[in-house]
């Protein structure tokens, strides 16, 4: 990243939107994108690695996947941990990329760069292979350069023209800032020489593609002096033939574009990864690429996974979704996101029951056990994750952490029914056991248990049960 924008901020890169399944000369393909979605593909895959507040915890820069069916609410795999990490190199990765090749398997791209040594110059990214995302295989670093300087946010899309994978990264070349720069390569074992991609002649980082919608290649990247996501497009997939339009788009400082079109309708999302806040994902969304417009989306329509950094999504068929899903498990824990204020999750703070704005320290404080009620196994108590012995219980209406004293009456004041949500029926609320006039809701940001009459209340005592 350049000394002149955030210098303490990395260099992030996106990842492109749909993913391929079958060749794209096949039938049944729509030319939308260098993964582009095959026409059985109806759930995704996203790739991200972790940044926390939590002293290093849940900071590892290894590479992790998340599954959706929508594109917009993530379970994360693994219980969160890692799927593959960097043997060579700096031992560790930021801004991988996943595709599906025109042979059906994926590859995996990523920076060659642990945490925020900015200085760290590589002339390498790290690839694996894989064929049903189950196991990461043949792991190497591809060399893209010669030059004193780094290969940030690598991503590739299929260019029918050349019969070749183009490899998009930004670099400092001799104009002294970023630039989109980009190799070819059939294998991603070797590379062709470097070319400049795309120079809009300011600070240009984290390019994502998506190819051939209504004739026209797409690309979405960072302009890194502003914090801000820009497009740029093309009839040709040429270097140098990109030019901006639209409106750029951004929340506090924003980076990462990753651009995913539903499977379901004529909506694009894109993602974009904040770094003021920094591990805040927020979302745009059009129905019109062209228009270079994006609306904002309400938070209450996705979570991203927790502590996750520069994500990528691609699509993937309902049976490679249900395979990750028993190959590498769901979480065991749970995050509540308030419905009415949706950037703050349930968590403890000194003993409280509260909601605060994700992220914070100790995310820990915000995962949860929900375990059969101590009172009544068909209702639910919140166990803490972080401090086992302790459970979610009210006193005197107001909720707070306590450790469980075997009692009766700790059982009922940790036991909560839960029940459709009483502002959004698709969400949840959590009526008191031994108070079932009353339902868990916050007020000031505490939490506490009340009767509920007016519609403000009733938000007030909503939450997405989730991960």
């Amino acid at each position: 990243m350049s000394a002149a924008s955030h210098p303490a901020q990395p260099s992030r890169r996106t990842i492109l939107g749909l993913a391929a399944a079958t060749p794209l000369a096949m039938t049944g393909v729509l030319s939308l994108g260098a993964g582009t979605a095959h026409a059985a593909d109806s759930a995704y895959v996203m790739c991200y690695f972790t940044e926390s507040n939590d002293l290093g915890a849940g900071t590892d820069y290894g590479l992790h996947l998340a599954a959706s069916r929508d594109a917009l609410e993530w379970t994360p795999l693994n219980q969160n941990n890692p799927v593959a990490i960097p043997t060579a190199g700096a031992l560790g990765l930021r801004d991988p990329f996943l595709m599906r090749k025109q042979d059906g398997t994926f590859v995996v791209l990523a920076t060659d760069l642990k945490g925020t040594d900015w200085n760290y110059n590589s002339q390498y990214v790290h690839v694996w292979d894989s064929v049903d995302l189950r196991a990461f295989t043949g792991y190497r670093r591809l060399k893209l350069h010669d030059m004193n300087t780094h290969s940030w946010a690598p991503e590739a899309f299929w260019d029918a023209s050349r019969g070749q994978y183009a490899v998009l990264y930004s670099a400092v070349n001799a104009s002294g800032h970023n630039v989109i720069m980009v190799n070819y390569t059939r294998d991603f074992v070797t590379a062709s020489a470097p070319q400049v991609f795309f120079d809009p002649g300011y600070d240009a980082i984290d390019a994502n593609m998506t190819v051939g919608v209504g004739g026209v290649n797409y690309m979405f990247f960072k302009n890194n002096g502003q914090g801000k996501l820009v497009g740029a497009r093309s009839t040709s997939l040429n270097p140098g033939s990109f030019t901006p339009f639209g409106s750029p788009a951004s929340h506090g400082g924003t980076e990462a574009p990753t651009i995913v079109k539903s499977l379901t309708s004529n909506t694009w999302y894109m993602w974009g990864d904040t770094y003021t806040p920094n591990g805040v994902f927020y979302a745009w969304q059009t129905s019109d690429l062209a228009s270079g417009a994006w609306t904002p989306l309400d938070q209450k329509t996705y979570t991203q996974p927790l502590n996750s950094k520069h994500c990528g999504i691609t699509t993937i068929t309902s049976t490679e979704y249900d395979n990750l899903l028993t190959k590498w498990g769901v979480p065991a824990w749970n995050r509540l996101k308030s419905y009415n204020l949706p950037d703050r999750y349930v968590r403890h703070a000194n003993n409280v029951g509260r909601i605060d704005t994700y992220p914070f320290n100790l995310y820990t404080d915000s995962l949860w056990k929900l375990v059969p009620g101590l009172a009544d196994s068909s209702a639910v108590s919140f166990q803490s994750v972080g401090n086992p012995t302790r459970y979610l219980r009210h006193y005197s209406y107001e909720l707070r952490l306590d450790a469980n004293d075997g009692t009766s009456a700790f059982a009922a004041d940790a036991t909560f029914h839960r029940t459709a949500g009483l502002a959004d029926s698709s969400w949840s609320s959590f009526r008191s056991h031994n108070f079932p006039t009353r339902y868990i809701r916050h007020s000031n940001y505490v939490l506490r248990i009340d009767p509920i009459s007016t519609a403000t209340e009733r938000q007030d005592a909503t939450f997405r049960v989730g991960f």
